[in-house]
């Protein structure tokens, strides 16, 4: 398809706006669509005419299946829909009126309509994509009749339920479509909330061409100005949130310790698993993978779980300060931040191979030295956390299923290594990797230093290293800070987050200081080899996937991985049973 399969969306639109048009284009490269028709039939010519020019337009390869004499049929339909076919149901409309003349409810006290079994039965749709037509007749005066007024508000109130169970929600006015809710999918200037430029990079150049693959023009997109800035120093280029400003998402919950955050679906974990060895496979099938399929499974509470196709990989940056940058050019790493924003380098040609988009997020370099005062003070530690929160809710409203946590800036390691140490007590030598510098030579004099700087902060924090804010002021910084927040953040959207190196391990493991469900959707796909991954997944408790030891960095180990991760949703998605 050209959209992201796995998505359900939903397209408003008065009469003759272009509503039922719209859909059929968000359809149209599907290899199999079933167009579910909810009309009943009709004796009127002008209907039978409407009804034959739909028909005219549908390609001749579409199924057709009409409910309009049984239009309680459509919830068990969405209910039985198969992973590999896309469901285009118009319109909603239609099916309430057919749902009230079988019961003969014309009348205003009548309740004929459920609406939570139609909005569960969308939001638990297996089918690869589901697209969903209805009208918008609130915007015009109150009915006269009391059918009239009936209809108007049974639809109000069935287009609010399935707009909430929907990814994506367009209005569509005179042939025009607004995103009212996520992005367009079709990825025409959609518009997202953002820190820095989201890109997705084409799709990388055969192996036997040398020439680094161009991305695709994207729309570079800058912190709603509205946002209260952080600080009143020049280089806090980071924005804080306040629940009064604009762009802000109304309602987030207080970002405090023992926050109940929700949980994966068990049982659809435990029933991919076992439907995997049910499948038709010529070896003894997934090993190490199986846990991928399980993970998706519950993460997306399907029993078959989608492979992932709207993934966002969001590159925290920032400079640390003092010796725990030993060995590092803050140079280098902006020169690679710059690459990954203009679409070149690792990211870009990983990321293009993936499908995957890529945001940078610039965060505010820590002031001081870990080893001699805090890196943030408590205020902007909550305004990191939050604006990590805003980050992961702003992906999942754009239609990401997957996002990809990476890390970049001189120090930023070594930090996460301090707090990993503070939060599962390790010891600062046996967690700091050697440092290579440029041309491979391993720096052990800057090793040292990182020793001793790490050795230095963690003795200074003793007495506050049970305190997740505190680690977090005291060692991590504002990358480990917003790092923490978008974990948090996605787990109260259900959403996966890949891990990719020490910053990201760090703040899964205060995460969980605040939230202990907020480990049940994060994905390692490898340790890259770094001993303080390792502690950290162990204490976690994640294995890795994956054992290959890439050190790739910034997030590039988890985008080399994913292709492989995708093959076995795949897999497990479309193959049948033996």
């Amino acid at each position: 398809m050209s959209w992201q399969s796995g998505r359900r969306l939903l397209v408003l639109g008065g009469i003759r706006s272009g509503k039922s048009e719209l859909a059929e284009q968000l359809v149209s490269d599907a290899a199999q669509v079933r167009y579910v028709a909810t009309a009943a039939g009709s004796d009127d010519p002008d209907w039978r005419a409407r009804v034959a020019a739909h028909r005219e337009r549908r390609p001749a390869g579409w199924s057709i299946e009409e409910i309009g004499s049984d239009p309680h049929r459509l919830v068990t339909l969405l209910g039985e829909a198969k992973p590999d076919e896309t469901l285009l149901v118009d319109d909603l409309g239609g099916w309430l009126t057919a749902t009230l003349d079988a019961a003969g409810a014309w009348d205003e006290n009548a309740r004929a309509v459920d609406v939570e079994p139609l909005a569960a039965a969308v939001r638990d749709c297996p089918a690869a994509a589901l697209v969903l037509v209805s009208p918008e007749v609130g915007l015009s005066v109150v009915a006269h009749t009391t059918a009239g007024r009936l209809f108007t508000d049974r639809i109000g109130e069935i287009n609010r339920a399935v707009a909430d169970a929907c990814d994506a929600v367009a209005f569509v006015v005179a042939g025009q479509p607004t995103w009212v809710k996520g992005a367009d999918p079709r990825g025409a200037g959609a518009r997202t909330f953002a820190a820095g430029p989201v890109r997705t990079p084409a799709p990388a150049e055969p192996a036997a061409q040398v020439a680094t693959p161009a991305p695709e023009p994207t729309e570079s997109i800058v912190t709603d100005p509205g946002l209260l800035a952080w600080s009143e120093t020049d280089t806090m280029l980071l924005p804080a949130l306040d629940a009064a400003a604009p762009g802000t998402t109304t309602g987030m919950p207080t970002i405090a310790v023992g926050m109940s955050l929700p949980m994966p679906d068990e049982a659809a974990s435990a029933a991919a698993g076992e439907r995997l060895s049910t499948l038709d496979v010529a070896g003894a099938g997934f090993g190490a993978l199986a846990p991928v399929v399980r993970f998706a499974a519950g993460t997306q509470g399907l029993p078959i779980p989608r492979p992932w196709q709207n993934v966002r990989l969001l590159l925290l940056h920032a400079d640390h300060a003092g010796d725990v940058a030993a060995g590092e050019s803050p140079a280098t790493a902006a020169r690679r931040l710059d690459d990954a924003e203009r679409g070149e380098g690792t990211l870009a040609l990983l990321a293009g191979a993936a499908g995957a988009a890529v945001q940078t997020v610039r965060c505010p370099g820590a002031v001081g030295a870990i080893e001699d005062a805090d890196a943030l003070s408590d205020a902007e530690v909550d305004a990191a956390l939050r604006y990590g929160w805003e980050l992961a809710e702003s992906a999942v409203d754009a239609g990401t299923d997957l996002i990809v946590l990476g890390a970049g800036g001189a120090g930023a390691d070594a930090a996460a290594a301090a707090v990993i140490a503070a939060t599962a007590n390790g010891e600062a030598a046996a967690l700091l990797g050697r440092v290579v510098v440029p041309g491979g030579r391993i720096d052990d004099l800057a090793w040292m230093r990182r020793c001793g700087a790490v050795r230095d902060a963690l003795h200074r924090v003793r007495s506050r290293s049970s305190d997740p804010r505190a680690v977090l002021a005291a060692l991590g910084g504002a990358d480990h800070a917003v790092a923490t927040g978008v974990l948090l953040g996605a787990a109260s959207r259900r959403t996966p987050v890949l891990l990719d190196g020490p910053v990201g391990v760090a703040a899964a493991l205060v995460a969980r200081d605040f939230g202990a469900q907020t480990r049940h959707w994060i994905l390692l796909p490898d340790t890259g080899g770094h001993p303080a991954v390792r502690l950290g997944a162990d204490v976690l408790g994640v294995t890795p996937v994956l054992d290959l030891k890439l050190g790739l960095g910034e997030g590039a180990t988890a985008l080399a991985a994913l292709p492989m991760l995708r093959s076995a949703l795949t897999l497990a998605a479309t193959l049948p049973g033996a």
